[in-house]
């Protein structure tokens, strides 16, 4: 049996070093007042107020980072690129999601290794989100 010893530390994941389910509802939420303003990116969500697309961000970034899957309880499979694509996603859309983000990820004041861990994330994720040429 693989039992932990007793006395054992258990590593934490990065949700719970990073403040966990506060820290990512800060971060989203901050975005969000980003993409509210922006002219490009506003459209691309549909709901007259962006609040269910803040909690799914949220729960899905939650999830993500080792918190509670309570995005894949209540939607399924993340199935990002599936889920982006009745959406223009083009090098614009990818950079003016990427500025507003950063804005919302500077803002949390994270350790140098966890800013950095979170923002290899979030270019990649954004990088795999383009499905248009432009």
């Amino acid at each position: 049996m693989n039992e932990i010893p007793r006395g054992t530390v258990q590593e934490q994941t990065f949700y719970d070093q990073v403040g966990g389910e506060p820290t990512f509802r800060r971060l989203v939420h901050r975005f969000y007042e980003e993409v509210a303003e922006d002219p490009q990116l506003r459209p691309m969500y549909p709901e007259e107020d962006l609040g269910p697309a803040e909690e799914r961000l949220v729960l899905f970034l939650i999830q993500y980072w080792g918190g509670p899957r309570t995005y894949s309880d209540n939607r399924g499979h993340p199935r990002l690129r599936m889920r982006h694509a009745p959406f223009v996603v083009d090098r614009a859309a990818h950079d003016a999601w990427l500025r507003h983000m950063r804005v919302a990820v500077d803002e949390l004041g994270l350790a140098p290794e966890h800013e950095k861990q979170l923002w290899d994330y979030f270019t990649y994720a954004a990088a795999s989100m383009i499905n248009t040429e432009g």
